[in-house]
């Protein structure tokens, strides 16, 4: 039902905004991460999975080489660049946008003009990657209105390419490449270094619950950056004693337990986090495999104490929601997901505690901030695909 109302309002939006149906609808999706935090952009592990939530693009392709777009969850804020150039960033929503225009230019490659509106369902500054789901909806979209016919694995390439160098925030691979590559029903295990990926079933009896915390990751964008070069002096350490090592990737728990020493304490927590959190992905895998939800949810509990005492990306709110989760009969683990300082927290969670999960957390978190938390109950979902297309 959420999926059909969603079409309908940005077709009827559309429709009133241009004066026609919008020729194709897309829909693309935002994320949590299950495990393998702050791993993406050191070539390592990750099990994202694309949810339930995402962004709605209608658009439709235009003679004159410009884009208009039309956000419908900002008031209707509007924005118009033209296409067949390099548009000027100017701080706000429209930069998403323009860097996918810009980066599809950089590889020789124009795209066509375009009527576009949007509506979402992703939480902006949650942690949900609200970004990437932008993202790719309009490289999706431009990619199939100028025939390009470029892979679900090049968009994302190409998506993470704009937020990089055009946007200026230093990010992995992993959230444009679960928005392209998703699958429904299953978490993805993404190798950032080759981006192979294998995807794995999500048990049945299983949901997972996202919980905002509302505190938004102020912080994050600067701490995010402090943290990537953290990690790039560790490797530069460490190659005076593993000369072959080409990232944290590379490095095993039992390096660090040999040259950890001569690390800098904090650079040594930042490589420690990294290296056990790319071993903890591959168990986790091998516990969707197997249908060990104990397991899962053992190895996710893990990764939030290594996120909170080692990479030190966590704050009190998110440390008191994960605590809550775990005090609820069928929570089998939670962990902070996204960037940290802020947004949400992750829960997988047999389907019966639900409610009972839902209800502690906003008990629990009202009594101490004074806030109660958006909680929502998310499905694995496919990547970026055509929601509905107009029929000549």
């Amino acid at each position: 039902m959420a999926k059909i109302s969603m079409y309908r309002k940005v077709a009827q939006a559309f429709y009133a905004r241009f004066g026609s149906p919008p020729q194709l609808i897309v829909r693309s999706p935002g994320r949590v991460n299950l495990l393998g935090g702050h791993t993406d952009y050191n070539d390592g592990l990750v099990m994202p999975v694309a949810v339930d939530r995402a962004v709605w693009l209608a658009v439709s392709p235009v003679d004159a080489p410009e884009a208009m777009l039309h956000a419908v969850d900002m008031g209707g804020a509007e924005s118009t660049f033209a296409v067949d150039r390099i548009p000027a960033a100017v701080g706000g929503w429209s930069d998403y946008p323009m860097a996918v225009l810009w980066a599809f230019l950089e590889r020789g490659l124009q795209p066509v003009g375009i009527n576009a509106l949007f509506s979402s369902t992703v939480p902006v500054g949650a942690g949900m990657s609200s970004s990437a789901a932008l993202e790719l909806a309009f490289a999706y979209a431009w990619d199939h209105l100028s025939g390009f016919g470029l892979t679900r694995e090049t968009l994302a390439q190409l998506c993470q390419q704009a937020e990089n160098e055009y946007v200026g925030v230093n990010c992995g691979i992993m959230d444009q490449m679960i928005a392209a590559c998703g699958k429904a029903g299953h978490a993805m295990l993404l190798d950032t270094r080759t981006l192979e990926y294998h995807h794995f079933p999500v048990p049945p009896q299983a949901a997972i619950v996202v919980a905002d915390s509302q505190v938004r990751r102020t912080l994050a964008h600067s701490e995010y950056n402090a943290r990537r070069v953290e990690c790039e002096q560790a490797v530069r350490l460490l190659r005076e004693y593993l000369p072959d090592i080409a990232s944290l990737r590379d490095v095993r728990p039992q390096d660090l337990e040999q040259y950890g020493a001569y690390l800098p304490e904090k650079i040594l927590q930042r490589a420690r986090h990294v290296v056990t959190e790319n071993v903890r992905v591959v168990r986790m895998a091998q516990a969707l495999h197997a249908g060990n939800l104990e397991l899962a949810g053992q190895l996710i509990g893990a990764g939030h104490r290594s996120l909170r005492d080692d990479y030190e990306v966590s704050i009190p709110e998110l440390d008191t929601l994960v605590a809550a989760a775990q005090e609820v009969p069928g929570c089998y683990g939670a962990r902070l997901t996204g960037a940290g300082f802020g947004g949400c927290i992750v829960a997988l969670v047999h389907k019966d505690a639900v409610v009972s999960l839902a209800a502690h957390l906003k008990e629990v978190y009202q009594a101490h901030f004074d806030l109660t938390p958006d909680v929502y109950v998310t499905q694995p979902a496919d990547g970026v695909s055509v929601a509905a297309q107009a029929v000549s």
